[in-house]
């Protein structure tokens, strides 16, 4: 792993006994944007805390260019850090103005000049005319944007957002999310948001890091781990799969419901003739092919302009999941011939 502004190398948490985090590693790049992706529960917010400061490491370091910032028993204070955080409820002091919110990080030792570097923040961020306001005074959005100022007026080296837009209304969350990077890269800050929206982490991100259960599964560019998940954990983050056990057989997947073409480049190396995997298949992957496996509607629902369907096969008790553009939707009842993109089939070991 090369270094970065902000380095972490094989770092865990213990909380209550159990370890919420292990052996996490990555490198916040210069000018360069990571999300977090994971569920509730899978150490997303711990290791943002770790990178912090506002938690010790119980194993691992991490790392500011060559300085040791955390390891077992040494963890630089956050203030110390040189990083910007901005909490998922903004976390505004209520008692101050927004101008004396984003001053607050600044140098006290010289008020006026941190009032005046406040105010050109906010102006920044499209809210000088809002830099009297209290924070109860300002929508849910006006608020994100002065907890970003604050958290860049002193201009660190990186930055970390903790859900930032989770409690914004869909509309706001969307304008938002993209205002926010295009601030970010104008900036050109090294910046680390965690979230739970495989969406938001795709449109956002130039790296994505998947963690679940504790542990970082995958790290790469959005395209890259869509198009080449390293497992079904990973490959589910960025979105609905259907997966079933199988075998090689003749350069194909033999499964539950019939046989599955796969590509050479699909097949990961040391699978040999015979061995039983996980086939996996993006929703996206599934398409109506007159030359494909007859299966029945059971359900369709609008999803913007796709419809995600319920499709039952033969020797599955389990419904398919399919996404396919809504004109040429099915309705329920319908028999169609199913195909698949092998660019979104992928084969793993079997678990066992």
């Amino acid at each position: 792993m090369t270094a970065g502004i902000i380095s972490a190398y094989g770092i865990g948490r213990r909380l209550g006994g159990k370890w919420a985090l292990r052996h996490a590693s990555l490198t916040l790049a210069p000018g360069r944007i990571i999300a977090l992706l994971g569920p509730s529960g899978s150490g997303k917010t711990t290791l943002l805390r770790l990178l912090a400061g506002l938690e010790p490491v119980d194993e691992g370091e991490i790392r500011r260019g060559a300085e040791i910032i955390s390891a077992p028993g040494r963890t630089l204070a956050p203030e110390k850090r040189d990083c910007g955080l901005v909490f998922q409820d903004f976390a505004l002091f209520p008692h101050l103005r927004a101008r004396e919110n984003v001053a607050f990080g600044l140098d006290r030792r010289d008020r006026p000049a941190a009032l005046a570097r406040a105010l050109a923040w906010l102006d920044r961020v499209g809210l000088g005319s809002r830099a009297n306001a209290f924070p109860h005074e300002l929508s849910g959005g006006e608020q994100q944007r002065v907890a970003l100022a604050r958290a860049l007026a002193p201009e660190p080296k990186a930055i970390l957002l903790d859900e930032p837009f989770s409690g914004l209304a869909p509309e706001l969350r969307a304008e938002l999310r993209d205002w926010t990077a295009e601030i970010l890269r104008a900036c050109k800050a090294s910046a680390l948001i965690v979230t739970h929206d495989a969406d938001e982490a795709q449109i956002l991100a130039d790296e994505i890091a998947i963690l679940h259960a504790g542990r970082i599964l995958q790290i790469g560019e959005p395209r890259v781990l869509f198009f080449a998940p390293s497992s079904p954990e990973s490959a589910a983050a960025l979105g609905p799969v259907n997966l079933w056990p199988g075998r090689i057989e003749n350069g194909a997947v033999t499964c539950p419901f019939g046989r599955v073409a796969m590509p050479c480049a699909t097949i990961h190396k040391g699978l040999a003739e015979g061995a039983k995997v996980t086939l996996c298949i993006r929703a996206e992957g599934i398409m109506i092919d007159p030359r494909g496996i007859a299966m029945r509607v059971l359900t369709r629902r609008p999803q913007g302009a796709l419809a995600a369907l319920g499709l039952a096969a033969p020797g599955l008790s389990v419904p398919i999941r399919a996404l396919v553009p809504w004109p040429d939707a099915p309705a329920p009842g319908e028999t169609i011939s199913v195909g698949f993109n092998p660019e979104l089939c992928f084969v793993f070991p079997d678990a066992e």
